[in-house]
């Protein structure tokens, strides 16, 4: 972890930046979102109305780094908490939340070392998976602070020789979308291993859909069946 702790420690002022090294999340963010809305809204539109079901729901994005999911879901009502390693991204979150007039519950944490005051009724693991040395103990731990019900999504990267040259060759070293080395191919986690381990530690899977680029079109797309590269997996706790 100390490997992952300089990496973005070294470019932690630029999370806000849309043409720095944190570019490609801001593209795929209105994305991000609307999965994580979307999913939030199919599970519990059965218990709330529809207009307030973010307004009674907690949330807690770990791994929140500078802030860029936990803005937008506070703007939509839900009450948002960020936790991150990092003491630069905790703070550029903090700073930059204030600015927007947002309240943000942000602290810093140790995520091998996760130990939560609360639970929460929606937890947020977004590319955060393929960075840890021991993901499943993370999966292990997280259950424990979701609510009876409570959604976990995920969104990491298969591991595979499409996500070889998708997530690492093109995207790291071609593209240049995202620094070199930000990923090794080793920690990358394939589905059925994400959904094995999930389904041991007490959660039914919900949703499993893919994030893919289109050349083409130059745009981003969600797809359910696209889930050779990036993909977002969605499970509730059983009680």
């Amino acid at each position: 972890m100390i490997e992952e702790y300089s990496k973005f420690e070294a470019i932690a002022d630029q999370w806000w930046d849309e043409d720095g090294k944190f570019s490609i999340l801001h593209h795929i963010n209105p994305l991000r979102i609307k999965y994580i809305v979307n999913q939030i809204t199919a599970i519990k539109s059965l218990k709330y109305k529809k207009k307030d079901y973010l307004e009674k729901c907690s949330i807690i994005d770990i791994g929140c780094g500078g802030g860029l999911v936990c803005e937008p879901l506070a703007r939509l009502g839900a009450t948002v908490s960020g936790l991150d390693f990092v003491e630069k991204n905790i703070n550029v979150a903090k700073d930059h939340s204030k600015k927007e007039f947002l309240k943000i519950n942000y602290f810093l944490s140790d995520i091998d070392k996760l130990n939560l005051k609360k639970k929460y009724d929606v937890v947020l693991l977004l590319e955060v998976l393929e960075h840890l040395d021991n993901w499943e103990n993370i999966i292990k731990k997280i259950n424990l602070y979701l609510k009876p019900n409570g959604i976990l999504i995920i969104s990491t990267i298969n591991r595979n020789i499409f996500s070889f040259f998708g997530a690492i060759l093109i995207a790291e070293r071609i593209l240049k979308w995202i620094p070199k080395k930000t990923h090794s191919y080793e920690k990358l986690i394939k589905i059925k291993e994400l959904t094995n381990t999930l389904e041991k530690n007490n959660f039914k899977i919900s949703d499993i859909s893919g994030l893919f680029y289109n050349p083409i079109k130059r745009k981003w797309n969600i797809d359910k069946s696209k889930t050779k590269i990036n993909y977002f997996c969605t499970a509730i706790k059983i009680n």
